[in-house]
């Protein structure tokens, strides 16, 4: 199955539309992603597996793999190190993204196929499908749903599924 964002922000989930949020400076072609450019990437990209905070309830009910995130999780975004675009622990010694978030977009977290097989340095890193903020602010890149909508998803995903960004 294919979940597919919308660069108007709506999103075809299970047959219906509902809203997302993509990167604050729109969408762009995958070949012309950039690193700290916050924007979403256009194209198809696989959902590898699902982090979850375990302090926030328990695994999501999905068929996609699933890992409990710890307190010193984090994401490698620095294009010079050999993990970027890669999970590692805290502290790094190159910049990294805190994935153990109190603002609680990371509560639920599915890890896309974006500059990953292997990943191109620069070529943008930590593109997820997280949880929105209210109201639905823009991510740095990201593709957010409800919490709802992401349990939704979730509940109705399996290995080989996607999310896909679309221009409108």
């Amino acid at each position: 199955m294919i979940f597919t964002a919308m660069s108007d922000g709506s999103f075809r989930l299970d047959g219906r539309i509902t809203r997302c949020a993509l990167g604050k400076g729109g969408v762009i072609a995958a070949a012309d992603k950039r690193e700290g450019d916050g924007k979403s990437p256009l194209g198809t990209w696989g959902i590898r597996r699902v982090l979850f905070r375990p302090d926030k309830g328990g695994p999501p009910q999905t068929r996609l793999p699933t890992k409990a995130l710890e307190r010193d999780d984090g994401w490698c975004d620095a294009p010079g190190d050999p993990a970027y675009n890669r999970a590692v622990k805290l502290p790094h010694p190159a910049s990294a993204e805190q994935m153990w978030r109190e603002d609680d977009v990371y509560d639920l977290v599915c890890i896309l196929a974006h500059n990953d097989d292997p990943p191109v340095p620069g070529l943008g890193s930590a593109i997820f499908l997280h949880l929105a903020r209210p109201g639905y602010a823009p991510t740095e890149g990201c593709v957010a749903l409800s919490r709802e909508d992401m349990l939704e998803l979730l509940s109705l995903a399996k290995l080989g599924d996607a999310v896909a960004i679309e221009q409108v």
